[in-house]
């Protein structure tokens, strides 16, 4: 998977693979979350938001948790 660098205050990198749906976030801070079942459009609207942050935490942290 790739890992794009985003310009974030708590995030650094983001990544996502179209094949298994799977998103890819590493925090700042080393700690790295996978989410599951992320629709492509969701990822990159997720990309291109002004602020990522706040999309992390209104549309994605709860939304797609991996079991």
């Amino acid at each position: 998977m790739e890992m794009i660098s985003v310009e974030s205050s708590a995030i650094s990198h983001i990544g996502y693979d179209s094949n298994t749906k799977q998103m890819r976030i590493i925090f700042k801070q080393s700690q790295t979350y996978d989410y599951c079942n992320v629709p492509q459009d969701v990822f990159y609207a997720f990309l291109n938001a002004s602020s990522i942050g706040v999309y992390h935490a209104k549309y994605i942290r709860n939304q797609y948790v991996c079991s």
